[in-house]
């Protein structure tokens, strides 16, 4: 599942971010009015949010976008169990033209965690 760029601070910020937030989040225009050319697009810095997170990590690095072949991550991190997740070439490509990637984790200890993968470019 992918989510536009106004989605994800959307659910960053959830519904109560009154009207300088939604302004603010609207001020980043439509993904869909403004689809990312993706000639002019790069992925300059990869970062991760895990959701409903008790000390889990992930780090996808600049290398692993440009290789773009399938990679499982363990994103165990301080947490006392693990959970891996793993991020398919398709969506390293999706990374790649300027896309933000959602997906869930393994689960382990009776629940998943849903991971957000985006580029900073």
């Amino acid at each position: 599942m992918t989510m536009t760029r106004e989605e994800f601070l959307r659910s960053l910020f959830g519904v109560g971010v009154g009207a300088a937030g939604i302004a603010a989040i609207a001020a980043c225009g439509s993904d869909a009015d403004n689809p990312p050319d993706a000639a002019q697009v790069t992925c300059a810095s990869p970062s991760a949010t895990i959701g409903s997170n008790h000390g889990h990590t992930l780090m996808v690095t600049q290398a692993d976008v440009d290789a773009g072949a399938n990679k499982t991550y363990d994103i165990q991190g301080t947490s006392n169990h693990p959970h891996s997740v793993t991020i398919t070439a398709a969506q390293f490509a999706m990374l790649k033209s300027g896309q933000t990637v959602s997906l869930s984790s393994s689960t382990d200890d009776n629940h998943t965690h849903t991971v957000t993968v985006m580029c900073v470019s």
